[in-house]
């Protein structure tokens, strides 16, 4: 095993083999734990994309939900789950299946469409260049401000997305879809979550199609693969221990070094990992 690998592998805490039905029962009894531990907060609160990961994250929050409000009696324990498409989202159909599977307490959807629009044409006023991709990073973390303010409003915490695979590579908008109160799938690859949602019962398509953050208008619906350059399958075998070809495993490390800042809360005089 590459010495940088073992690094990363004990940092993010990844097991080269799961139990489904055990990760199921962490992560459920993780947000329980939660709840219990911070009395005032009600609801859990997740954009919903109709891809992989918050289809699990939604899946098991819905059910952490139910056996709190089994256990306590009390109905004011609430799921929310959140549509944020930027105009219409060209696979609403996949969203639409991925909630049916939730089957959420209740749904929002909260088109992001005008506020993005009306922040880039502030800052074009101000003679100001928004690239494509920078737009994109605006859309994700336009979408934390909406999940935000719903928490707020209903005594909730934001649940994030990000997973071992997402995070070695910081493939993610810094406080965009990387800002969240609680990561209940964080310790599980790519490979794993779709391990989980078998497990669940989840359609296969759910977790069988193409991954794509579809941030970017020039390039759209653009696989994350692509944008890696590096498969997942790769990342997670990496993340397992096992040896992979020396050119995608220096992809992987590349992309780890790289995005550390992402993975790490704004930096102080103490901190020194930068440096």
């Amino acid at each position: 095993m590459r010495p940088l690998q073992k690094e990363i592998i004990e940092a993010l805490k990844v097991k080269p083999i799961i139990d489904a039905k055990e990760e199921i029962r962490l992560s459920i009894d993780f947000m329980k734990d939660y709840l219990a531990a911070h009395p005032f907060l009600k609801t859990f609160v997740l954009g919903i994309s109709g891809g992989q990961d918050s289809t699990l994250t939604g899946k098991l929050a819905q059910i952490a939900i139910q056996e709190v409000r089994d256990e306590t009696g009390d109905d004011s324990y609430q799921f929310l789950a959140v549509r944020l498409p930027y105009g219409i989202q060209f696979d609403e159909s996949d969203a639409q299946a991925a909630l049916a599977f939730i089957a959420p307490d209740q749904s929002l959807v909260v088109n992001i469409k005008e506020s993005v629009d009306a922040s880039l044409y502030a800052l074009e006023e101000c003679g100001l260049t928004i690239t494509d991709f920078n737009k994109g990073n605006i859309k994700a973390r336009q979408r934390m401000i909406a999940q935000f303010a719903i928490a707020g409003d209903r005594s909730g915490a934001v649940l994030g997305t990000d997973h071992a695979a997402e995070s070695v590579t910081g493939f993610y908008t810094k406080f965009g879809d990387g800002a969240a109160d609680l990561l209940p799938i964080w310790r599980l690859n790519k490979r794993q979550g779709r391990q989980l949602l078998q497990e669940l019962g989840a359609p296969a398509y759910l977790y069988e199609k193409v991954p794509t953050a579809d941030l970017e208008e020039h390039r759209p619906a653009l696989p994350d693969e692509v944008a890696l350059g590096v498969t997942y399958e790769m990342i997670d075998d990496y993340l397992e221990g096992k040896d992979i070809p020396d050119k995608d495993a220096e992809t992987i490390e590349n992309w780890y070094s790289k995005t550390e800042h992402k993975r790490h809360l704004p930096i102080t005089v103490y901190d020194d990992f930068w440096k």
